[in-house]
């Protein structure tokens, strides 16, 4: 039982991470986010690797995230994953509700040309 809203992501997170994992073809798309950032990356699951990264830090020097900035993030991470050959991603939302900061990321990533 959950006792806080971390305790209740940590155990909806760990559910997703079970039933999906991310291959040097199809790398999973993390996404992790503060209340002064937002972050995510492209894992390889089997080999333990960060294909490539992006943040919110590297684009703006706001002090809290927007939906426009996540988006930006997306696209600057889809950018990045074109240069390494890569164009179909697995999405781990970390727990996170598919709403906001997280959907912009999403739609950004994919308005950039990843596939998920």
């Amino acid at each position: 039982m959950a006792f806080n809203k971390n305790l209740r992501r940590l155990r909806i997170k760990k559910s997703i991470r079970r039933k999906i994992s991310g291959t040097d073809s199809r790398p999973r798309l993390s996404v992790f986010k503060s209340n002064t950032g937002i972050y995510a990356q492209l894992v390889d699951d089997l080999k333990g690797h960060t294909l490539a990264h992006a943040s919110s830090k590297e684009i703006g020097t706001a002090k809290n995230i927007t939906v426009s900035l996540s988006k930006e993030v997306g696209k600057k991470l889809a950018e990045r994953a074109a240069t390494k050959g890569v164009t179909e991603v697995v999405f781990d939302r970390s727990g996170y509700i598919y709403h906001g900061n997280v959907k912009a990321l999403a739609e950004g990533a994919r308005e950039g040309g990843l596939k998920f």
